[in-house]
């Protein structure tokens, strides 16, 4: 399903900018255009396989949980060597409650992060926060998250 999704955003952004399409992403968007428009797909998430199978975690959920999960094993990286992940867990939820609890209030209306998060810790945080995904976790799932 991710490689719809990179195929949809190419799409976009070379519309956006007025660039053609390749041949390739031409044929993807007309293959899955023709099969919506000649009803052989009842919607347009069946037509571009969007569909998560029953019970799972919506395409856009699961984007947004692989940029949040992604910021939370940099800000480890960068931040907490040489932790435990047990210790590395716990470190960073409380600096994700602190930030929830503080500047994210103000910061969640912002299109862009502040200059001063930038290569600082709060700039992972920040990034985590804004995915869209659900923030602030637990020491357990964070746990789970930063063991890959």
């Amino acid at each position: 399903m991710l490689d719809q999704i990179v195929n949809m955003r190419e799409v976009s952004r070379r519309c956006t900018v007025g660039e053609p399409l390749t041949d390739d992403l031409a044929v993807w968007l007309a293959n899955a255009f023709d099969n919506f428009l000649s009803q052989r797909c009842r919607s347009l998430h069946d037509a571009f396989h969007l569909n998560f199978p029953k019970g799972g975690v919506p395409w856009w959920r699961e984007e947004a949980m692989r940029v949040r999960d992604a910021a939370l094993r940099e800000l480890a990286r960068r931040c907490h060597t040489g932790l435990s992940t047990s210790a590395l867990s716990r470190q960073i939820a409380s600096r994700c409650d602190r930030y929830a609890a503080s500047a994210w209030r103000f910061d969640s209306r912002r299109d862009e992060m502040p200059q001063a998060y930038r290569r600082t810790p709060k700039e992972w945080i920040w990034r985590a926060f804004k995915s869209g995904a659900a923030m602030p976790l637990g020491e357990r799932q964070l746990r789970n998250i930063l063991a890959y």
